[in-house]
């Protein structure tokens, strides 16, 4: 049994993932990134051997993604994060048009293609208004655990307009609210509609068509997931495994290699 590896190096979290020539996914792991980035990248790598009882010598091709994918120093390829996301949402919902990837210092749209390909694409990569530090720091403001944030949100009747467009003024806008007396849930749902609205924004840009599938580590929080159907009309595609969606494409990529090295020279494949 041959497998394949990803390992996504992000901003905040790296994450590992292990697939089987059926292209299953046998193991996975999550860390903090942290300030070694090599050393996160070795760890999660390690880690996802571990949970999968997989030797490394039966991983023959492992690919780094993420912005420290470089920092993978025992890959054996790198590809970008914005390709794997693509891959993986493609993997995992078949019927994937727009790729909406919401991370800890960015958000991506990406158009997508039926076999996964990167049609077109956007980033806020000036701006992190629209991604999970801008929850960040609404958490902190608001003193509020971040994995708490959505369903407190969700117990809100209305929401307070946020018109900040930047992060550094995210906590005192939010104070600012609480000190004119609105309720923290009011004030975290305008949170995430407002950065709703910023990624319907660069989807807009690449293109809206069902299905839609959401990715990145932000998934977790069921009142961003809320926000953005309720803007969309529709319900986005969101798997147990969103989080680890830019390392699984990563790890297709690589049993593509693996599969592809195997054909006889002069061949091709089916």
């Amino acid at each position: 049994m041959a497998y394949s590896a990803g390992v996504d190096v992000g901003s905040t979290q790296t994450k590992a993932v292990i697939i089987n020539e059926q292209r299953e996914i046998v193991s996975r792991s999550l860390n903090d990134t942290g300030a070694n980035v090599v050393v996160a990248a070795e760890n999660a790598y390690v880690a996802a051997l571990t949970a999968g009882n997989i030797r490394e010598e039966e991983v023959e091709y492992v690919i780094g993604t993420g912005y420290g994918r470089y920092k993978v120093t025992f890959g054996d390829a790198q590809v970008t994060e914005i390709s794997c996301h693509a891959r993986g949402a493609v993997h995992m919902f078949p019927g994937t048009h727009t790729v909406v990837d919401m991370g800890g210092q960015d958000t991506k749209a990406i158009r997508v293609s039926p076999a996964g390909e990167v049609l077109d694409f956007c980033m806020n990569d000036k701006c992190a208004a629209g991604t999970g530090r801008f929850l960040g720091a609404a958490a902190a403001a608001l003193e509020i655990p971040l994995g708490e944030l959505g369903s407190t949100a969700l117990r809100a009747e209305k929401a307070v307009k946020i018109s900040t467009t930047c992060t550094v003024f995210a906590e005192s806008e939010v104070v600012s609210w609480l000190g004119k007396g609105k309720k923290i849930e009011e004030i975290l749902l305008g949170v995430h509609q407002s950065i709703a609205s910023r990624s319907l924004g660069l989807m807009r840009r690449v293109g809206v068509d069902p299905e839609v599938t959401f990715t990145g580590g932000v998934t977790r929080n069921i009142g961003m997931v809320t926000a953005l159907n309720h803007l969309l009309g529709f319900a986005v595609n969101v798997s147990e495994d969103a989080h680890y969606m830019g390392a699984l494409g990563a790890a297709l990529f690589a049993m593509d290699r693996i599969v592809s090295g195997r054909i006889p020279a002069g061949e091709s494949a089916a």
